[in-house]
Parts: structure tokens; C-alpha cells; sequence
């Protein structure tokens, strides 16, 4: 007959304890603020949309010229260039660390085949970045680039408007 090794005392304890001290799986921003991909429905302006569920996405790291109130040089081809790609379009969200912005609105990265709206507005001219913290912290370097090339092509807002309304 086989013997069995002696047991330290308490290991049995100390092995439930061990497994309180583990980290508890990470709520993301992704499992919480929205849906992964919806509908959208309406182009409010260049950098927001309203989706089928009533829900009102504003766009992360991106500032479009405004419409409404004094419209400013380049929103409304802002807007046309952002109805043109998503209205009537299922797209794909993905979010950051905060879900909202003080308007209530939904903070959101958008993507329709494949390709990054946020990132589309500023290549094309129609957006300068806007970064608030604590979101967009890993991307803002990647958006920054993108606008500067723009700029210095002379895309868009940046041959069309003296001032930039953006900046």
C-alpha cells in the first residue's frame, strides 16, 4: 500500500484564499455602452447619427464643422459625406473607457465594410481630431497622422476654410 505525502497544514485554505486574490474578469466599455453593430437611421451631422433603437452616437476622437445654429464653413459637406456612408447602413461600434459624453449621447468608433469612419472623416478633410480624456488614448496618435496629412494636402476644410472651424 502506497503512502500518501504528508499535507501542510492549511494548504487547502491557503489555495481558496489564493483564488480571492485573483483578479475578477474586466467589465469593458464593449459589454456595456451599446450594441456591436446596428442600423443607423439618421445623420444628425458629420460626426453624429441616430441608430434604429432611438439611440443617438456621437463619434469618438473626431470634430466635424457644425450645421445647425450658424452652420460653419464645410458641415453641411460633412454631413453629406457621413449620410453618404452610413445612412440606411448596419455599421459596427466599438467603444472606450466612457460610454458618454455630457449630452447623453452614446461615444462610439463606427465602421461599415470595413472601413473606419472616424478615421474616412479626417482623411478626407471633412474633421479635425478631438480627443477627451480619458477615451481615445491609443488611437489619438494614428488620428493625428491621418489629419495631418490631410492638412498638409490642403483636403477639404483644410483648403475651403480660413479659419479652420474645427481648430
Amino acid at each position: 500500500m502506497r503512502s500518501r505525502p504528508p499535507r501542510r497544514r492549511g494548504a487547502r485554505r491557503a489555495w481558496a484564499l489564493s483564488l480571492l486574490a485573483l483578479p475578477a474578469p474586466a467589465c469593458t466599455a464593449a459589454d456595456t455602452c451599446g450594441p456591436s453593430s446596428a442600423r443607423v437611421v439618421n445623420v444628425v451631422d458629420g460626426d453624429t447619427v441616430d441608430l434604429e433603437d432611438g439611440t443617438r452616437v456621437r463619434y469618438l476622437l473626431v470634430d466635424t464643422p457644425e450645421v445647425s445654429g450658424t452652420p460653419e464653413c464645410f458641415g453641411d459637406e460633412a454631413r453629406t459625406f457621413n449620410r453618404q456612408l452610413v445612412e440606411g447602413r448596419t455599421v459596427e461600434l466599438t467603444y472606450d473607457v466612457e460610454c458618454t459624453d455630457r449630452y447623453d449621447r452614446t461615444l462610439a468608433y463606427l465602421t461599415v465594410d470595413g472601413r473606419d469612419v472616424n478615421a474616412l472623416l479626417l482623411e478626407r478633410g471633412y474633421a479635425c481630431v478631438l480627443q477627451i480624456p480619458p477615451n481615445g488614448a491609443d488611437r489619438v496618435d494614428e488620428y493625428r497622422a491621418v489629419q495631418g496629412q490631410a492638412q498638409a494636402d490642403g483636403v477639404g476644410l483644410w483648403g475651403a476654410c480660413d479659419p479652420v472651424p474645427c481648430l
